[in-house]
Order: C-alpha cells, then sequence, then structure tokens
C-alpha cells in the first residue's frame, strides 16, 4: 500500500519532508493519526484473532518482547520487508532451536543478531541513516 497507492505516496511525503507535504495540502497530522490508529486497529484485530490460538497468560509479553528486539534488529528498522525475513529466520531458529538443543535455544535466537550487530549495524535489510 505504500509503495503504490496514492494514500502511501501521501504518507512517504509526509515522512520525508513535512512541512512541504503541508505546502501541496497534504494534512500530515491528521494522516500520521490515521495511519497510527490504522495500525492500533491491526494489532487489536491480531490480537483478538491469535489470543485463543496462542493461549495468552499473563507473563507472555516477557517472552515476546525479545524476540521482537532480535526480528527488528535483524531485518533493519523501518523495514517491512526486512522485519517479514527476520521473523521467518527468527520462527525457524527458535523451533529448531527447542527441538534440538533446549538449553541454548534462547542463545541459538541471539548469535544471529549478535553476527547482525557486528558485520551489518543497519540489519539485512536496513539502509545506513546519515
Amino acid at each position: 500500500m505504500i509503495d503504490w497507492t496514492r494514500v502511501g505516496a501521501m504518507i512517504r511525503a509526509g515522512v520525508d519532508d513535512a512541512p512541504i507535504a503541508r505546502v501541496v495540502g497534504i494534512k500530515v497530522s491528521q494522516l500520521f493519526t490515521l495511519v497510527f490508529a490504522l495500525g492500533a486497529a491491526l494489532a487489536a484485530f491480531g490480537g483478538v484473532v491469535g489470543a485463543p490460538y496462542l493461549s495468552v497468560y499473563p507473563g507472555l509479553d516477557m517472552e515476546m518482547l525479545p524476540l521482537a528486539l532480535i526480528v527488528v534488529i535483524l531485518g533493519g528498522t523501518g523495514s517491512l520487508l526486512g522485519a517479514l525475513v527476520g521473523s521467518f529466520l527468527i520462527g525457524i531458529l527458535y523451533n529448531f532451536g527447542q527441538a534440538m538443543l533446549p538449553d541454548l535455544a534462547y542463545v541459538i535466537l541471539f548469535l544471529p543478531m549478535l553476527l547482525v550487530l557486528v558485520l551489518r549495524p543497519q540489519g539485512l535489510f536496513g539502509r545506513i541513516v546519515s
């Protein structure tokens, strides 16, 4: 949606240069509020749909937050493709780690993150910000 629609072009313009986007008639603050609300709605929908399947319980957040951090670092901040690839990579590594080496499953997760931070600090699909 971001790359191929008019709304996506407006969002990109607001992110890149908000004052110029305002000059051409884009209401940047309202657009960003709408994008935030849409993202929150999608997250809520995902939670409602996934909660019964994943058997949510108190304390699950402390298990998921490190996984989310590792996914973002692997993929690179601001890269949706990177988040997708990072989540698949971490999901596969975590499941294989728990099956093959249960005691080292968490360490196996942090090794790719460490390698990415050392070799490519911007992430797999991130770009260098100057």
